[in-house]
């Protein structure tokens, strides 16, 4: 397998590309505010052709650039239907910090042409990879982590998280549609069941593995200890 994975834009959003090998189709997730050149390096350098863009969730540091990509390489675009509002009206989902950040910039977002919308468990099937698909709301209604199998000893699979969980954090849960303990069930039924082996690729910070988190983050200790958390979290 290929993976390609860059921070892209003001808030260092992680945006991946992901193939078979070099001179296949691939798929992006997560084009994020200025993911667009960094995109077309790797694909131009590897000789791809994107054919889907999956969105773990559709804030706005993780979808700023999901209309323009998949225009230019005519990609269908991914999202949940619990988040597919925001790929129109962004603001919605923004902090107030953020929202200021952005007061006076003429911003106009659309859909792609074409979207198809993600179901929890089901595997979707595209550039010659399965993903599946773990509904995981919390940082947002529609948020998803994608699982594909991954061809090495050690590790069985790749986890793309997003903003579910991060190397010793998870994500926030103060933004329009986001709720702590919702977050701590998508935490205890999505992710402390996986295996250890699992390298996850999040939506911000560097990798991880399930297994690393389970033993040190304190999100998910204290979710093994005594089912509650309260601590400072990340993401836009």
């Amino acid at each position: 397998m290929f993976i390609a994975g860059f921070p892209a834009g003001p808030w260092g959003t992680n945006c991946f590309v992901v193939a078979t090998a070099p001179g296949a189709e691939c798929v992006v997730v997560d084009p994020g505010k200025d993911a667009a050149p960094g995109i077309a390096d790797v694909v131009r350098e590897h000789r791809l052709k994107p054919v889907a863009v999956l969105l773990t969730h559709g804030h706005l540091d993780h979808m700023w650039s999901v209309t323009p990509v998949s225009g230019t390489y005519d990609a269908t675009a991914w999202i949940h239907p619990g988040d597919r509002h925001l790929l129109t009206d962004p603001m919605r989902g923004l902090s107030p910090e953020t929202a200021q950040m952005l007061l006076g910039q003429r911003l106009t977002f659309v859909e792609p042409d074409r979207v198809e919308e993600l179901a929890d468990g089901v595997t979707v099937s595209l550039a010659g990879l399965d993903f599946v698909v773990d509904h995981t709301p919390g940082h947002t209604e529609g948020s998803v982590a994608f699982r594909t199998p991954y061809d090495a000893d050690d590790v069985s699979e790749v986890m793309f998280s997003g903003d579910l969980l991060f190397q010793g954090s998870i994500g926030r849960t103060d933004l329009p549609g986001g709720d702590h303990p919702t977050m701590l069930r998508s935490l205890t039924e999505k992710v402390l069941p996986l295996a250890d082996d699992i390298v996850v690729l999040p939506g911000h910070g560097d990798q991880t593995t399930i297994g690393r988190e389970r033993a040190t983050n304190p999100y998910l200790l204290e979710l093994l200890d005594t089912g509650a958390a309260g601590r400072t979290t990340r993401g836009l």
